[in-house]
């Protein structure tokens, strides 16, 4: 039987790096219905808006989604694509592993951590007050008159919620993705001393989660901290678990250490849908020119064959990807120059996939 996916390709350099990741699942022999549903810039202007409700019903129905990058319209309403999927199906978890990779460029050969990022609240939230409104001296008058200080009258506001529940589901999904994955740490980052009473939350509730798996060991760090000893050390390192606004900048970090957000992929997991995404942006100033890296929607691709229970498809998936860019004789310019010093002699997103599915054919 066929799985069910919904796919979003995207703008700029989607649609290709979709057909690429296409072509390398066929490989695997795993049967895929794709259910296609645009979205994006292009789509505003045809329909009004970039996210129509047909692309979430779909999403409704298979309950699996993979999406190439997605332009948000200015002024079209939405704050990102990206964040009102995960706001219309609650896909809380945000996961993405960074593991090096040949080729990759980065200073570092050993790397191999999972960001798990908290996706519905914090800042990101997007509860904010204009500087002037009515909402900001509201705020403003209730902070005063709570003997929490002063706010500057011309000042704009966003809150900052953190709750109990949501850090528990998120710190719970953690440890067991940690368990699940013979992962043996799992590491709360936060910035309890100065954000006491939201972080704080955060960071007591994970001591009290962490008590359930007494297996896997378990630390906190400040955020600051954390991203130093990254840099220095991310050998220290196993899984992330991250408050919103820290696990976006901190996922960024990490992909820099193994290359970038072009090999970076990632996934956005709900109770009962989950969407897995290429992490890095449109490009819009190569699009349709054949020189996009597809790795970060591959690896993607085998997340998500991994969540629809196709572990062997996946594992091909990801050993494939590994020979061809070690070989380094079938692979995209930012590959081509980190193994070699030089563009020449590389190839165009179209013939990096089709190394890929003829490598991932073999193993399968």
């Amino acid at each position: 039987m066929a799985h069910q996916v919904t796919l979003i390709p995207g703008d700029g350099i989607g649609p290709e790096i979709s057909d690429a990741m296409r072509e390398v699942v066929a490989a695997t022999g795993v049967r895929i219905d794709w259910h296609v549903q645009t979205a994006g810039a292009a789509v505003m202007e045809r329909e009004g808006t970039p996210l129509p409700e047909r692309v979430l019903d779909s999403v409704r129905e298979t309950g699996t989604a993979i999406k190439g990058p997605v332009t948000t319209p200015v002024g079209s309403g939405f704050r990102s694509v990206n964040v009102a999927l995960r706001r219309a199906f609650d896909l809380y978890a945000c996961v993405r592993p960074c593991l090096s990779m040949p080729g990759d460029g980065s200073r570092y050969d050993d790397v191999d951590l999972v960001i798990v990022r908290e996706n519905t609240e914090d800042l990101y939230a997007g509860i904010e007050f204009d500087e002037g409104t009515d909402g900001a001296r509201q705020i403003m008058a209730t902070v005063e008159a709570a003997g929490a200080g002063t706010i500057k009258p011309d000042s704009a506001i966003s809150l900052k919620p953190i709750s109990v529940s949501g850090s528990e589901r998120i710190v719970r999904y953690a440890f067991d993705y940690a368990r699940a994955n013979g992962r043996h740490k799992v590491t709360a980052v936060h910035k309890a001393n100065i954000m006491k009473c939201t972080d704080g939350l955060f960071l007591h509730t994970a001591e009290r989660v962490a008590a359930d798996y007494p297996e896997i060991e378990f630390d906190a760090r400040i955020v600051d901290a954390t991203c130093m000893g990254l840099v220095q050390h991310p050998e220290d390192f196993d899984v992330l678990v991250l408050p919103n606004l820290y696990g976006d900048i901190v996922s960024d970090l990490c992909a820099g250490l193994v290359g970038g957000l072009g090999l970076a992929p990632g996934s956005n997991i709900g109770a009962n849908q989950a969407i897995f995404e290429a992490t890095h942006g449109s490009a819009p100033d190569i699009a349709g020119k054949d020189i996009a890296n597809p790795t970060a929607m591959i690896l993607s691709a085998a997340m998500m064959l991994d969540h629809l229970g196709e572990g062997a498809a996946a594992a091909n998936i990801r050993i494939a990807v590994r020979e061809v860019l070690a070989a380094g004789k079938q692979v995209t310019a930012d590959i081509r120059r980190s193994l070699t010093g030089s563009f020449d002699g590389a190839v165009g997103t179209r013939a990096y996939g089709a190394a890929v599915a003829e490598a991932v054919a073999r193993l399968s």
